[in-house]
């Protein structure tokens, strides 16, 4: 099915790659399971892509739409630090691979796209979508069945080889030589220009379709196989369907059956190269060089003049690409050069100087299946310009494509990383498929140990025994830190004469990056590899360079720790620990912070009982810091105050308006105030530009209580703020909540109200508490809450004892 799928896509749209990626078994990121036309060792760290990377493919399954790039403009414009990594002339679509509402992957195509292109048509985006939801629907059944295995780090891709013209053919036959009866295959036939229907299963009928010099030797293979038992090899001429001749090649072998009539038969074949042995003569003739690379940059092919020009034996390089085994074409400068070649199918021409000084210019003209590459003296020039690629260093290693990418997604994101823990996700998410690796860990240095700071890896237990390690223990994660030079062991056997005893873990292979922010050791970045690694002197480079960004963003992190546990304890001691007892109400409050950036903000609720019933307040300072959370309380305190001194819900409103723009702050604030008396089930509420209150009666019809909205706080001291009088039925619920409760991007809020609204009228529950956790389920379960979010529910139940209320 995956086969099927990556060669219909590129038939449908006709690219020259694609690629299958599929969820992993966690979600948290695609795996590349399926390549047709790029093999999968050119896109290197793009083979398992989290789910929140900034490229099309994921960006595709994320939103579970089409992502259509038409050329680079567009991909610079859209995702400029892909455009970075791949800057070439290609353009791209992806799109998602779903079974109803369930997205399973995503499914992409590449095609060469100078600028300006006009990308794919709405017909080809259409029959790319079938091709996608085809593929979903019968994954889905798989999985239904339980047998579609999630992939992962470790699964091989499928490699479909793009589609190449075959001149070869191959015709089979078994001939009796004693009767001169031949059976031959319809591939035969056609080699010697009959069709099944004229060829009469004769060998004379195929001797009239023979040249009349080489009768001779077609006979001599009859007479071979009697007296040897087997046929060499006979180039004969034959004349085709249109009548020219065209040389042959006839194997054949007679089978050891242990019969003498079994000798009496000779099966074997007949080989028509086509044009290829013409061809190849041909180029076996030019003085200059002439071979071909597969899609992945393999030799497959090159002529006495290639050999020649390059002074390489082609049996030692066959096989292996040439920046891989030549020096002096091994800076990543000239396997670019490939890259761009087979991503945007457009030829590129590089000079490189083969040493001592003798200048070769190279030509890759790029098909589907391949590259071709014609190589031709230059004689003894000058060193070329500086536009020209000089001379490479022998050390220099060539980078992959999604290693470059995720490089720099790493330098991006942790440039956003305000958490230790946001520190230790990004490093995992960029830095492990960039490498191979398969596991990471940073630990930091706390009182002169090594503490944990986070990890991503499938045995959470592989460093265990670094935790609480002093600084100065014969350890290579100390040793690293201390000695500020990176530590890379390659076997398990490297590490055991080096630190002996040190445990394994399983794991075959470690990187040990010293992290030095400022002069001062911070902490121990480690990665781990399941098999044998060695290390290249680029990867050795890179990584330590990484080592001085990964520290800067943990040394960030570190202060804002500070900062948020600050905040954090702040907000905490503000908010109210337990809500008073009222008669005949019964009430409940919830609070969840953020999930992204400061994770503390300014919501705030409270229950002020009062003689006849109780005052119900909440709020929302805008910004999420400890400036925020402060403001919070002393908002909090002030309404507390008004209501002890009796004032009217307008007046403790205006009164709060009023000390905020005293405070010399620039925040602003919402909040929702109500008066309830539970003797006579009626409420007064004030609305300062906060979201309306809901209220669900007893046969469960919910509405939006509309309140006259008044300014928000600190906006203008001077300020009015109407009162709304209501009523609340005996067995109703009353819902206050905060925007982060409602508000979604790109969506109005009315809209999320009125979902609350729905949600409220339907959640069925036994206790007030029961309801709010009910309320709360999605958002709790959101892992991108930018909002903080306070709920505060009150049941009005006239006659029954009061209830402690829950927070």
């Amino acid at each position: 099915m995956l086969s099927a799928a990556v060669v219909s896509a590129v038939q449908e749209t006709s690219a020259h790659a694609s690629s299958v990626f599929l969820r992993s078994g966690d979600g948290s990121a695609i795996v590349l399971v399926a390549a047709c036309g790029t093999p999968p060792s050119l896109l290197g760290g793009w083979r398992l892509i989290p789910v929140t990377s900034g490229i099309p493919v994921a960006a595709a399954y994320r939103s579970g739409r089409t992502v259509h790039l038409a050329d680079a403009d567009e991909t610079a414009q859209r995702f400029p630090q892909l455009a970075m990594a791949v800057p070439y002339a290609y353009g791209s679509a992806s799109v998602p691979v779903r079974a109803g509402s369930d997205i399973l992957g995503a499914l992409a195509v590449v095609w060469p796209a100078p600028p300006g292109t006009a990308g794919l048509s709405k017909t080809q985006l259409r029959h790319l979508r079938r091709v996608a939801n085809r593929l979903g629907s019968s994954l889905a059944v798989l999985e239904a069945r339980g047998e579609l295995p999630a992939p992962d780090a470790r699964t091989v891709p499928i490699e479909v080889p793009a589609a190449s013209p075959s001149g070869v053919r191959v015709g089979l036959f078994d001939w009796h030589l004693g009767t001169g009866a031949l059976a031959g295959d319809d591939e035969l036939c056609a080699i010697f220009g009959l069709t099944p229907e004229e060829f009469d299963g004769r060998a004379e009928t195929l001797e009239s379709r023979i040249h009349p010099a080489d009768l001779g030797d077609f006979h001599a293979v009859a007479r071979n196989a009697e007296e040897e038992g087997r046929a060499s090899a006979q180039r004969l001429r034959v004349r085709g369907h249109d009548g020219r001749m065209r040389p042959v090649e006839i194997w054949g072998r007679v089978p050891q059956t242990g019969d003498g009539e079994g000798r009496r038969h000779l099966v074997g074949a007949v080989l028509d190269p086509g044009a290829g042995s013409r061809a190849l003569a041909a180029v076996e003739r030019l003085g200059d060089g002439v071979a071909s690379l597969d899609p992945d940059g393999r030799l497959t092919y090159a002529n006495r003049g290639f050999e020649q020009l390059l002074h390489v034996d082609v049996e030692d390089v066959l096989g292996r690409c040439l920046w891989d085994v030549l020096p002096w074409l091994s800076d990543p400068a000239y396997e670019d050069r490939h890259r761009a070649t087979v991503v945007s199918q457009q030829s590129t021409s590089f000079l490189a100087c083969r040493p001592p000084d003798q200048w070769l210019a190279f030509t890759l003209c790029p098909a589907a299946d391949g590259v071709t590459v014609k190589v031709t003296g230059r004689g003894r020039p000058a060193p070329p310009s500086t536009t020209q690629a000089a001379e490479p260093s022998p050390s220099a290693e060539p980078a992959r494509l999604g290693a470059i990418y995720h490089v720099l997604q790493l330098g991006s994101g942790l440039t956003e990383a305000v958490t230790s823990q946001q520190v230790c996700e990004v490093v995992a998410d960029q830095l492990l498929p960039a490498f191979g690796g398969r596991h990471t860990a940073i630990f930091v240095v706390r009182e002169g140990r090594m503490h944990l700071a986070g990890h991503a890896d499938h045995d959470a237990g592989f460093l265990d025994w670094l935790e609480g390690a002093p600084l100065y223990a014969h350890l290579p994660g100390t040793e690293a830190l201390t000695s500020r030079m990176p530590l890379f062991i390659e076997s398990q056997q490297d590490l055991a004469a080096a630190y002996p005893g040190t445990p394994t873990g399983g794991v075959h292979s470690w990187v040990y990056i010293p992290l030095i922010a400022s002069s001062r050791p911070v902490g121990t970045c480690v990665l781990g590899f399941d098999e044998n690694r060695r290390f290249t002197a680029n990867e050795r480079g890179v990584l330590s360079a990484l080592g001085g960004l990964i520290a800067q963003a943990l040394e960030r992190a570190r202060l804002y720790d500070e900062e948020f546990a600050v905040a954090r304890g702040l907000q905490h001691a503000l908010l109210p620990h337990r809500l008073p007892a009222v008669p005949d109400v019964r009430i409940t409050g919830r609070y969840l912070p953020g999930t992204g950036g400061m994770d503390i903000g300014g919501d705030w609720y409270d229950v002020i009982k009062t003689p006849h019933g109780a005052s119900l307040v909440i709020g929302d300072v805008e910004g999420h810091s400890v400036a925020a959370a402060a403001t919070m309380g002393q908002l909090r305190s002030v309404v507390r105050a008004f209501v002890g001194a009796g004032k009217r819900p307008g007046e403790v409103v205006a009164g709060t308006n009023r000390l905020l723009g005293d405070l010399d702050t620039e925040l602003l604030a919402s909040c929702c105030y109500l008066q309830f008396d539970s003797d006579t089930g009626t409420a007064v509420a004030v609305r300062a530009g906060h979201c309306p209150p809901l209220l669900r009666s007893a046969d469960g019809t919910t509405r939006v209580v509309h309140l006259e909205a008044g300014a928000l706080l600190g906006a203008d001291p001077a300020a009015d703020y109407p009162e709304t009088e209501l009523e609340l039925p005996p067995d109703s619920v009353l819902a206050l909540y905060t925007d982060g409760l409602v508000e979604e991007v790109g969506t109005d809020i009315d809209v999320g109200i009125d979902r609350l609204r729905t949600a409220l009228a339907h959640t069925s529950a036994s206790t007030l508490d029961e309801l709010a956790d009910r309320l709360l389920v999605k958002a709790r379960r959101s892992a991108d809450r930018a909002d903080d979010i306070a709920l505060l529910l009150a049941e009005y139940s006239p006659g029954n004892a009061p209830a402690a209320a829950g927070r």
